[in-house]
């Protein structure tokens, strides 16, 4: 499908919080089986993760095939359809080059941003931070006279059109068959009309989500499928578009 015919439409700032309430409606709907879906994806990425080097690469570039799994299931439940553990794997069944293609263009944006953020830090430095170790005056003094606060502005300036371009590619990918560049630019122009409802839904999702992680971090057994819905939710509001039938893709 054309990318020119498929154009996300503005809504009111309190759909922020429609998204989420309709997201928890979703998950209310069948929680055990949302449950389940979200430990077994969380199983998946423990192991990738483990793999040196490869594994969380690997990871990343197929979070897109996951999420169009579990939107897949968010579109059969509003048809009165179970939600069952295939729908996880619908992904890989369906566009399942261009979603792996979505997850390496975002995956190759975010290597280039947190590039830029750490560019005035030096070899030393950086494996310290990473390693979790205390810097020194010297060192700190060091980076802040490389520009390293202005690096990270320029970096997490970036980092948000990433993420308005990101948020319904896998959705535009899986369910209107656009190529992954075309489902960038639409969803980035669909969240530039819709900041404020994004700022709304941003704002009380991250108060959700540490209300969540309180009691030993059960919640976000609750929290994360919900918002994990709301992906779906928000969707639907801002693409009020006909039920598009995709076939089947080879890899």
């Amino acid at each position: 499908m054309n990318a020119a015919h498929i154009e996300g439409r503005s809504v009111n700032a309190g759909d922020g919080w429609k998204w989420i309430t309709q997201g928890f409606a979703l998950f209310k709907s069948n929680p055990g089986m949302w449950i389940v879906l979200f430990i077994i994806y969380l199983i998946i990425g423990v192991i990738l993760s483990k793999v040196p080097m490869i594994g969380p690469i690997i990871l990343n570039i197929l979070a897109p095939v996951f999420v169009a799994g579990f939107m897949s299931g968010c579109r059969d439940m509003e048809k009165g359809e179970d939600l069952e553990i295939n729908h996880l794997f619908y992904g890989f069944k369906h566009h399942t080059s261009q979603l792996i293609t979505v997850g390496g263009l975002y995956f190759t944006g975010i290597i280039i941003i947190v590039g830029i953020m750490f560019a005035g830090v030096d070899h030393a430095t950086l494996q310290a931070l990473l390693d979790g170790q205390k810097l020194s005056e010297q060192q700190a003094e060091v980076m802040l006279q490389n520009g390293f606060l202005l690096y990270m502005l320029v970096g997490a300036a970036l980092l948000m059109p990433l993420m308005m371009a990101y948020w319904f590619a896998p959705l535009l990918v899986a369910f209107h068959g656009l190529k992954p560049v075309e489902a960038f630019k639409v969803s980035f122009k669909a969240s530039l009309r819709n900041i404020m409802p994004f700022f709304v839904y941003s704002l009380i999702a991250m108060v959700l989500l540490i209300v969540a992680a309180i009691p030993f971090g059960l919640g976000m057994l609750v929290m994360i499928p919900t918002m994990m819905a709301s992906l779906y939710t928000s969707y639907k509001d801002i693409f009020p578009m006909p039920e598009i039938v995709e076939e089947p893709e080879e890899i």
